[in-house]
Protein backbone atom coordinates (compact mmCIF):
# COMPACT_ATOMS: atom_id res chain seq x y z
CA UNK A 1 0.00 0.00 0.00
CA UNK A 2 3.06 2.56 0.38
CA UNK A 3 4.07 1.76 -2.57
CA UNK A 4 0.89 2.74 -4.37
CA UNK A 5 0.32 5.88 -2.30
CA UNK A 6 3.74 7.00 -3.55
CA UNK A 7 3.22 6.07 -7.05
CA UNK A 8 -0.05 7.97 -6.38
CA UNK A 9 1.51 11.09 -5.28
CA UNK A 10 4.06 11.63 -7.45
CA UNK A 11 1.51 11.28 -10.48
CA UNK A 12 -0.61 13.87 -9.23
CA UNK A 13 2.25 15.75 -8.75
CA UNK A 14 3.43 15.23 -12.61
CA UNK A 15 -0.33 16.12 -13.42
CA UNK A 16 -0.58 19.53 -11.51
CA UNK A 17 3.16 20.71 -13.43
CA UNK A 18 1.49 19.70 -16.78
CA UNK A 19 -1.82 21.14 -16.00
CA UNK A 20 -0.77 24.43 -14.97
CA UNK A 21 -1.10 27.50 -17.56
CA UNK A 22 -2.91 27.05 -20.65
CA UNK A 23 0.36 27.78 -22.33
CA UNK A 24 2.58 25.01 -21.04
CA UNK A 25 3.07 21.90 -22.46
CA UNK A 26 4.51 18.37 -21.79
CA UNK A 27 8.21 18.46 -22.59
CA UNK A 28 10.07 14.61 -23.15
CA UNK A 29 13.47 14.52 -21.43
CA UNK A 30 16.44 14.29 -23.78
CA UNK A 31 17.23 11.25 -21.92
CA UNK A 32 14.54 9.57 -19.59
CA UNK A 33 16.56 7.58 -17.07
CA UNK A 34 19.73 7.19 -16.20
CA UNK A 35 22.17 4.54 -18.69
CA UNK A 36 24.89 2.43 -18.03
CA UNK A 37 27.16 1.06 -20.42
CA UNK A 38 29.59 -1.40 -19.47
CA UNK A 39 32.31 -2.35 -22.05
CA UNK A 40 35.42 -4.50 -22.59
CA UNK A 41 37.83 -5.17 -25.07
CA UNK A 42 40.40 -7.54 -26.08
CA UNK A 43 43.50 -6.47 -27.79
CA UNK A 44 46.89 -8.86 -28.75
CA UNK A 45 49.10 -8.02 -31.59
CA UNK A 46 52.18 -9.79 -32.74
CA UNK A 47 54.67 -8.51 -35.54
CA UNK A 48 58.56 -7.96 -36.19
CA UNK A 49 58.95 -4.07 -35.96
CA UNK A 50 58.88 -2.93 -32.61
CA UNK A 51 59.94 0.55 -32.52
CA UNK A 52 61.66 0.93 -29.08
CA UNK A 53 64.23 -2.05 -30.79
CA UNK A 54 65.03 0.41 -33.63
CA UNK A 55 62.57 -1.03 -36.14
CA UNK A 56 63.27 -4.70 -35.16
CA UNK A 57 62.17 -7.00 -32.89
CA UNK A 58 59.69 -8.59 -31.37
CA UNK A 59 55.86 -6.48 -31.09
CA UNK A 60 53.66 -8.54 -29.25
CA UNK A 61 51.63 -6.96 -26.86
CA UNK A 62 48.37 -7.79 -25.08
CA UNK A 63 45.76 -4.96 -23.90
CA UNK A 64 42.70 -5.60 -21.66
CA UNK A 65 39.93 -2.22 -21.39
CA UNK A 66 37.26 -2.11 -18.63
CA UNK A 67 34.99 0.68 -19.15
CA UNK A 68 32.19 1.88 -17.61
CA UNK A 69 30.31 4.84 -19.09
CA UNK A 70 27.22 6.45 -17.07
CA UNK A 71 24.55 8.77 -18.57
CA UNK A 72 22.40 10.76 -15.99
CA UNK A 73 19.43 12.86 -16.69
CA UNK A 74 19.58 16.41 -15.53
CA UNK A 75 16.58 17.94 -15.42
CA UNK A 76 14.54 18.12 -19.39
CA UNK A 77 17.05 19.38 -21.56
CA UNK A 78 20.25 18.02 -20.15
CA UNK A 79 22.77 15.43 -19.99
CA UNK A 80 25.84 14.52 -17.25
CA UNK A 81 28.44 11.40 -18.88
CA UNK A 82 30.81 10.02 -17.46
CA UNK A 83 33.45 7.72 -19.00
CA UNK A 84 36.09 6.27 -17.06
CA UNK A 85 38.59 3.09 -17.53
CA UNK A 86 41.74 1.69 -17.25
CA UNK A 87 43.97 -0.06 -19.81
CA UNK A 88 46.48 -2.91 -18.40
CA UNK A 89 48.53 -3.82 -21.19
CA UNK A 90 51.62 -6.11 -21.10
CA UNK A 91 54.08 -5.35 -23.99
CA UNK A 92 57.32 -7.36 -25.15
CA UNK A 93 58.78 -4.42 -27.00
CA UNK A 94 58.61 -2.02 -23.93
CA UNK A 95 60.32 -4.32 -21.68
CA UNK A 96 62.78 -4.01 -23.91
CA UNK A 97 63.14 -0.11 -22.69
CA UNK A 98 65.43 -2.01 -20.19
CA UNK A 99 66.32 -5.72 -21.47
CA UNK A 100 69.05 -6.55 -19.28
CA UNK A 101 66.53 -6.54 -16.20
CA UNK A 102 65.54 -9.60 -16.70
CA UNK A 103 66.80 -13.49 -16.58
CA UNK A 104 66.32 -14.00 -20.22
CA UNK A 105 69.44 -12.92 -22.52
CA UNK A 106 68.80 -9.86 -24.33
CA UNK A 107 67.71 -9.65 -27.39
CA UNK A 108 65.23 -7.81 -29.14
CA UNK A 109 62.88 -11.08 -30.34
CA UNK A 110 62.64 -11.63 -26.59
CA UNK A 111 60.66 -9.58 -23.84
CA UNK A 112 62.65 -8.79 -21.19
CA UNK A 113 60.89 -9.39 -17.65
CA UNK A 114 60.97 -6.48 -15.76
CA UNK A 115 58.85 -3.77 -14.80
CA UNK A 116 58.93 -2.07 -18.07
CA UNK A 117 57.00 -5.07 -19.72
CA UNK A 118 53.40 -4.12 -18.65
CA UNK A 119 51.80 -0.18 -17.05
CA UNK A 120 48.43 0.69 -16.58
CA UNK A 121 46.63 3.70 -17.68
CA UNK A 122 43.88 5.33 -15.98
CA UNK A 123 41.25 7.82 -17.35
CA UNK A 124 38.57 9.78 -16.82
CA UNK A 125 36.32 11.69 -19.09
CA UNK A 126 33.09 13.59 -18.16
CA UNK A 127 30.56 15.30 -20.71
CA UNK A 128 27.68 17.78 -19.90
CA UNK A 129 25.05 18.03 -22.85
CA UNK A 130 22.37 20.45 -23.04
CA UNK A 131 19.42 20.53 -25.84
CA UNK A 132 17.24 22.98 -26.35
CA UNK A 133 13.46 22.93 -25.93
CA UNK A 134 12.78 22.42 -29.38
CA UNK A 135 15.38 20.53 -29.41
CA UNK A 136 17.36 22.09 -32.44
CA UNK A 137 20.37 23.17 -30.53
CA UNK A 138 22.76 20.74 -28.59
CA UNK A 139 25.98 22.42 -27.03
CA UNK A 140 28.06 20.09 -24.91
CA UNK A 141 31.71 20.49 -22.95
CA UNK A 142 34.08 18.06 -21.57
CA UNK A 143 37.10 17.47 -19.94
CA UNK A 144 39.40 14.13 -20.35
CA UNK A 145 42.21 13.32 -17.76
CA UNK A 146 44.84 10.11 -18.23
CA UNK A 147 47.81 8.84 -16.86
CA UNK A 148 50.37 6.05 -17.12
CA UNK A 149 53.67 5.71 -15.57
CA UNK A 150 55.47 7.95 -18.10
CA UNK A 151 52.56 10.03 -19.84
CA UNK A 152 50.13 12.07 -18.02
CA UNK A 153 47.12 14.38 -20.25
CA UNK A 154 45.07 16.75 -19.77
CA UNK A 155 42.16 17.87 -22.24
CA UNK A 156 39.19 19.99 -22.53
CA UNK A 157 36.24 20.76 -25.00
CA UNK A 158 33.07 21.59 -26.59
CA UNK A 159 30.84 21.57 -29.34
CA UNK A 160 27.84 22.88 -31.14
CA UNK A 161 25.34 20.75 -33.28
CA UNK A 162 22.56 22.36 -34.81
CA UNK A 163 19.64 20.61 -35.93
CA UNK A 164 17.83 22.08 -39.33
CA UNK A 165 14.96 21.30 -42.17
CA UNK A 166 12.78 19.18 -39.71
CA UNK A 167 15.88 17.71 -38.41
CA UNK A 168 16.77 16.22 -41.44
CA UNK A 169 20.07 18.39 -41.89
CA UNK A 170 22.89 18.74 -38.95
CA UNK A 171 25.61 20.71 -38.90
CA UNK A 172 28.07 20.43 -35.94
CA UNK A 173 31.18 22.19 -35.17
CA UNK A 174 33.80 21.46 -32.08
CA UNK A 175 36.95 21.58 -30.30
CA UNK A 176 39.45 19.81 -28.04
CA UNK A 177 42.26 20.83 -26.71
CA UNK A 178 44.96 18.48 -24.64
CA UNK A 179 47.67 19.60 -22.83
CA UNK A 180 49.93 16.62 -22.28
CA UNK A 181 53.48 15.88 -20.61
CA UNK A 182 56.42 13.29 -20.42
CA UNK A 183 58.21 12.03 -18.27
CA UNK A 184 60.44 10.37 -20.71
CA UNK A 185 61.98 6.71 -20.03
CA UNK A 186 64.79 6.87 -22.01
CA UNK A 187 66.92 3.29 -23.27
CA UNK A 188 68.75 2.47 -20.22
CA UNK A 189 72.19 2.40 -22.75
CA UNK A 190 70.91 5.86 -22.92
CA UNK A 191 70.86 6.80 -19.44
CA UNK A 192 73.09 8.70 -17.06
CA UNK A 193 75.89 6.40 -15.64
CA UNK A 194 75.32 3.37 -17.67
CA UNK A 195 78.23 0.79 -18.02
CA UNK A 196 78.40 -2.66 -18.68
CA UNK A 197 81.76 -4.73 -19.30
CA UNK A 198 79.46 -7.01 -21.87
CA UNK A 199 79.75 -3.97 -24.55
CA UNK A 200 81.15 -5.24 -27.40
CA UNK A 201 82.09 -3.68 -30.95
CA UNK A 202 84.42 -1.49 -32.76
CA UNK A 203 85.77 1.32 -30.63
CA UNK A 204 84.17 2.63 -27.82
CA UNK A 205 80.35 3.14 -27.68
CA UNK A 206 79.62 6.54 -27.68
CA UNK A 207 75.41 7.74 -28.90
CA UNK A 208 74.35 10.82 -30.33
CA UNK A 209 71.91 11.14 -27.48
CA UNK A 210 71.20 14.19 -25.87
CA UNK A 211 68.00 14.54 -23.24
CA UNK A 212 65.17 15.81 -24.62
CA UNK A 213 64.70 19.78 -23.29
CA UNK A 214 61.15 20.14 -24.17
CA UNK A 215 58.81 17.77 -22.52
CA UNK A 216 55.24 19.35 -23.13
CA UNK A 217 53.16 18.39 -26.25
CA UNK A 218 49.71 19.74 -27.24
CA UNK A 219 47.20 18.89 -29.14
CA UNK A 220 44.34 21.52 -31.01
CA UNK A 221 42.04 20.12 -32.65
CA UNK A 222 38.98 21.11 -34.39
CA UNK A 223 36.32 19.46 -36.08
CA UNK A 224 33.12 20.19 -38.78
CA UNK A 225 30.80 18.20 -39.63
CA UNK A 226 27.12 17.88 -41.74
CA UNK A 227 24.89 15.08 -42.22
CA UNK A 228 21.32 15.25 -44.42
CA UNK A 229 18.88 12.63 -44.12
CA UNK A 230 18.09 12.58 -48.18
CA UNK A 231 15.43 10.03 -48.35
CA UNK A 232 13.72 7.74 -46.05
CA UNK A 233 16.23 5.18 -47.27
CA UNK A 234 19.47 7.35 -47.60
CA UNK A 235 21.72 9.22 -45.47
CA UNK A 236 24.88 11.13 -45.78
CA UNK A 237 27.29 12.58 -43.69
CA UNK A 238 30.51 15.05 -44.49
CA UNK A 239 33.30 15.52 -41.94
CA UNK A 240 36.26 17.73 -41.55
CA UNK A 241 39.40 17.80 -39.04
CA UNK A 242 41.86 20.01 -38.31
CA UNK A 243 44.53 18.82 -35.85
CA UNK A 244 47.78 20.70 -34.84
CA UNK A 245 50.39 19.45 -32.68
CA UNK A 246 52.98 21.15 -31.08
CA UNK A 247 55.75 20.43 -28.38
CA UNK A 248 57.72 16.90 -28.17
CA UNK A 249 55.97 14.99 -30.50
CA UNK A 250 59.23 11.61 -30.53
CA UNK A 251 58.47 8.71 -28.15
CA UNK A 252 61.63 8.80 -25.51
CA UNK A 253 62.07 5.36 -25.49
CA UNK A 254 62.02 4.25 -29.53
CA UNK A 255 65.63 3.80 -30.56
CA UNK A 256 67.33 4.44 -33.88
CA UNK A 257 70.58 2.82 -35.76
CA UNK A 258 72.53 5.19 -38.04
CA UNK A 259 74.14 3.73 -41.15
CA UNK A 260 77.79 5.73 -40.34
CA UNK A 261 78.11 4.61 -36.83
CA UNK A 262 79.59 1.31 -35.62
CA UNK A 263 77.56 -1.14 -34.32
CA UNK A 264 77.88 -2.16 -30.06
CA UNK A 265 76.14 -5.00 -28.38
CA UNK A 266 75.44 -6.48 -24.97
CA UNK A 267 74.77 -10.40 -25.47
CA UNK A 268 72.47 -10.13 -28.87
CA UNK A 269 71.18 -6.82 -28.33
CA UNK A 270 72.23 -3.84 -29.96
CA UNK A 271 72.67 -0.56 -28.52
CA UNK A 272 70.79 2.45 -29.32
CA UNK A 273 72.85 5.13 -31.46
CA UNK A 274 69.77 7.85 -30.78
CA UNK A 275 66.61 8.04 -30.12
CA UNK A 276 63.76 8.87 -32.75
CA UNK A 277 64.41 12.51 -33.54
CA UNK A 278 60.80 13.97 -35.38
CA UNK A 279 59.95 18.13 -35.77
CA UNK A 280 58.04 19.94 -33.11
CA UNK A 281 55.04 20.59 -35.22
CA UNK A 282 52.64 18.96 -36.83
CA UNK A 283 49.42 19.69 -39.08
CA UNK A 284 46.87 16.90 -40.11
CA UNK A 285 43.73 17.01 -41.74
CA UNK A 286 41.53 13.91 -42.26
CA UNK A 287 38.42 14.44 -44.21
CA UNK A 288 35.27 12.18 -44.13
CA UNK A 289 32.11 10.65 -45.21
CA UNK A 290 29.54 8.66 -44.70
CA UNK A 291 26.98 7.02 -46.44
CA UNK A 292 24.08 4.61 -45.11
CA UNK A 293 21.20 3.36 -47.25
CA UNK A 294 18.16 0.95 -46.08
CA UNK A 295 17.19 -1.64 -48.49
CA UNK A 296 14.88 -3.21 -46.65
CA UNK A 297 13.58 -4.58 -43.25
CA UNK A 298 16.30 -6.81 -42.53
CA UNK A 299 19.76 -5.54 -44.67
CA UNK A 300 21.14 -1.95 -44.61
CA UNK A 301 24.77 -0.86 -45.91
CA UNK A 302 26.85 1.81 -44.25
CA UNK A 303 29.83 2.74 -46.12
CA UNK A 304 32.75 5.13 -45.05
CA UNK A 305 35.68 6.94 -46.89
CA UNK A 306 38.30 9.17 -45.66
CA UNK A 307 41.26 10.58 -46.98
CA UNK A 308 44.10 11.46 -44.69
CA UNK A 309 47.12 14.38 -45.18
CA UNK A 310 49.63 15.35 -42.97
CA UNK A 311 52.99 18.04 -42.82
CA UNK A 312 55.26 15.00 -42.30
CA UNK A 313 54.52 13.73 -45.99
CA UNK A 314 51.77 10.99 -45.08
CA UNK A 315 48.61 10.62 -46.62
CA UNK A 316 46.55 7.69 -46.39
CA UNK A 317 42.85 6.61 -47.62
CA UNK A 318 40.31 4.19 -45.63
CA UNK A 319 37.47 2.62 -46.82
CA UNK A 320 34.85 0.46 -44.76
CA UNK A 321 31.76 -1.71 -45.38
CA UNK A 322 29.34 -2.96 -42.56
CA UNK A 323 26.55 -4.82 -43.68
CA UNK A 324 23.72 -5.22 -40.80
CA UNK A 325 21.40 -7.95 -41.13
CA UNK A 326 18.36 -8.12 -38.93
CA UNK A 327 17.65 -11.91 -38.25
CA UNK A 328 14.80 -10.90 -35.92
CA UNK A 329 13.06 -8.20 -34.11
CA UNK A 330 16.12 -8.23 -31.30
CA UNK A 331 18.96 -9.79 -33.01
CA UNK A 332 21.14 -7.80 -35.52
CA UNK A 333 24.48 -9.66 -37.28
CA UNK A 334 27.07 -7.21 -39.18
CA UNK A 335 29.92 -8.31 -41.07
CA UNK A 336 32.28 -5.84 -41.96
CA UNK A 337 35.76 -4.99 -43.74
CA UNK A 338 37.96 -2.03 -44.02
CA UNK A 339 41.23 -1.32 -45.88
CA UNK A 340 43.62 1.43 -44.99
CA UNK A 341 47.02 2.39 -47.09
CA UNK A 342 49.34 5.13 -46.38
CA UNK A 343 52.53 6.39 -47.86
CA UNK A 344 55.77 6.42 -45.80
CA UNK A 345 56.77 9.92 -43.55
CA UNK A 346 59.48 11.57 -44.62
CA UNK A 347 61.47 10.80 -41.62
CA UNK A 348 60.83 6.94 -41.81
CA UNK A 349 63.94 5.21 -41.79
CA UNK A 350 64.29 1.46 -41.91
CA UNK A 351 67.46 0.15 -39.66
CA UNK A 352 70.38 1.91 -40.17
CA UNK A 353 69.89 3.52 -43.20
CA UNK A 354 69.53 6.82 -41.84
CA UNK A 355 72.80 9.21 -41.09
CA UNK A 356 73.63 11.13 -38.23
CA UNK A 357 73.95 14.36 -40.35
CA UNK A 358 70.09 13.75 -40.39
CA UNK A 359 68.14 16.61 -38.66
CA UNK A 360 64.85 14.02 -38.07
CA UNK A 361 64.67 10.36 -38.08
CA UNK A 362 62.57 7.39 -36.82
CA UNK A 363 62.71 3.49 -37.28
CA UNK A 364 58.79 3.43 -36.51
CA UNK A 365 56.84 1.53 -38.94
CA UNK A 366 53.82 3.37 -37.96
CA UNK A 367 54.95 5.96 -39.95
CA UNK A 368 56.52 3.30 -43.35
CA UNK A 369 54.39 3.10 -46.05
CA UNK A 370 51.76 0.24 -45.93
CA UNK A 371 48.49 -1.45 -46.23
CA UNK A 372 46.10 -3.10 -43.93
CA UNK A 373 42.90 -5.23 -44.32
CA UNK A 374 40.58 -5.27 -41.06
CA UNK A 375 37.63 -7.67 -41.84
CA UNK A 376 35.29 -9.02 -38.62
CA UNK A 377 31.84 -9.33 -37.41
CA UNK A 378 29.71 -8.19 -34.79
CA UNK A 379 26.10 -9.52 -33.37
CA UNK A 380 24.06 -7.33 -30.89
CA UNK A 381 20.92 -8.02 -28.68
CA UNK A 382 17.76 -5.56 -28.59
CA UNK A 383 15.26 -5.22 -25.34
CA UNK A 384 13.32 -2.24 -26.25
CA UNK A 385 11.57 -3.19 -23.19
CA UNK A 386 14.31 -3.97 -21.36
CA UNK A 387 12.21 -7.81 -19.69
CA UNK A 388 15.87 -8.99 -18.32
CA UNK A 389 16.89 -7.31 -14.79
CA UNK A 390 20.23 -6.87 -12.95
CA UNK A 391 19.09 -5.68 -9.63
CA UNK A 392 17.50 -2.27 -10.64
CA UNK A 393 18.40 -2.01 -13.94
CA UNK A 394 16.90 -3.29 -17.12
CA UNK A 395 18.93 -4.60 -19.88
CA UNK A 396 18.67 -2.87 -23.35
CA UNK A 397 21.00 -4.25 -25.44
CA UNK A 398 24.16 -6.46 -25.72
CA UNK A 399 26.81 -6.77 -28.28
CA UNK A 400 29.98 -8.74 -29.22
CA UNK A 401 32.46 -7.82 -31.90
CA UNK A 402 35.52 -9.44 -33.34
CA UNK A 403 38.33 -7.95 -35.78
CA UNK A 404 41.02 -9.05 -37.29
CA UNK A 405 44.01 -6.89 -38.71
CA UNK A 406 46.30 -7.83 -40.74
CA UNK A 407 49.31 -5.23 -42.16
CA UNK A 408 51.54 -5.83 -44.79
CA UNK A 409 54.51 -4.87 -42.77
CA UNK A 410 53.75 -8.02 -40.99
CA UNK A 411 52.07 -7.02 -37.62
CA UNK A 412 48.67 -8.86 -37.07
CA UNK A 413 45.99 -8.11 -34.33
CA UNK A 414 42.76 -9.84 -32.89
CA UNK A 415 40.61 -7.37 -31.15
CA UNK A 416 37.03 -8.59 -29.11
CA UNK A 417 34.85 -6.68 -27.79
CA UNK A 418 32.18 -6.98 -25.51
CA UNK A 419 29.55 -4.30 -24.31
CA UNK A 420 26.25 -4.21 -22.60
CA UNK A 421 23.68 -1.29 -22.03
CA UNK A 422 21.07 -0.89 -19.01
CA UNK A 423 18.69 1.78 -17.96
CA UNK A 424 17.39 2.26 -14.03
CA UNK A 425 13.73 1.69 -13.92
Amino acid sequence: MKKIGILVFFGLISYTGISQGNNQEYIKKVLETTEVELLYSYYSQDGDNAAVTGGEGTEKLTDMTPTIVVSIPIGEDNVLSLDAGISAYTSASSSNINPFDGNNSASPWVESSGASRSDVLTYFHPTFTHSSKDRNVIVSGNIAVSAEYDYFSFGFGGGYTHLMNEKNTELGISGQVYLDTYNPQYPIELREGFFDSRITGTGTYSPLFNEFSQLNRNTYSISLNFSQIITKRLQASLSLDMIFQEGLLSTPHQRVYLQDRNDFFIEEFQLADNVEKLPFNRFKVPIGGRIAYYLNELLSLRTYFRYYYDDWGVTAYTGSLEIPIKISDKFTVYPMYRYYSQTASDYFYPKETALSTYEYYTSDYDLSAFNSNQYGFGITYRDIFTQSKVWKFGLKSISFRFNQYERTTGLSASIFELGAKFIMD
